[in-house]
């Protein structure tokens, strides 16, 4: 059995986010000491490895919850596992075609800098007034990426 504190170390999670995977369920409640410490079980380990996985492959919470819920039921079709993963590949792949847009403006910017003056700088041109860029992405599909930590904290 482990503390929360060794969980951390041997899983690479930090410590509030183990309190917050077992805030909203994702991991079980772990039994405690006498003195009201936690302790882990090596299926909690697992657990926890599963999720991080999950995490560091992109799954939102609610697909890892789904996630679980299969590998907790392992005679259940694994259709819906297929299903998700695909859905993730997908999102992947858009947020890949996002960053390569995002970079090639990037270039496009920044190899228009002629340097000199603010007053005659490219960068600040086109960041100051969208319509100086080649594309209209920024306006017209949502945020270019979701920044790690807006639902969750960082695993």
């Amino acid at each position: 059995m482990l503390g929360i504190g060794r969980l951390a170390a041997e899983t690479g999670t930090k410590v509030p986010t183990i309190r917050y995977y077992e805030e909203i369920g994702l991991l079980p409640e772990p039994e405690r000491t006498s003195g009201n410490q936690r302790r882990y079980a090596a299926a909690q380990v697992d657990r926890l490895r599963f999720i991080r996985h999950c995490r560091e492959l992109g799954f939102p919470l609610n697909d890892i919850r789904a996630l679980l819920d299969l590998s907790d039921n392992p005679g259940r079709s694994c259709d819906s596992a297929d299903s998700i993963a695909r859905h993730q590949l997908v999102e992947v792949e858009r947020r890949l075609a996002s960053l390569a847009s995002l970079r090639q403006e990037l270039s496009r910017m920044i190899e228009n800098c002629a340097g000199g003056t603010v007053a005659d700088c490219r960068v600040i041109e086109t960041l100051a007034d969208h319509a100086n860029c080649i594309s209209d992405r920024h306006g017209h599909q949502g945020p270019v990426t979701q920044v790690p930590g807006d639902q969750a904290p960082p695993p």
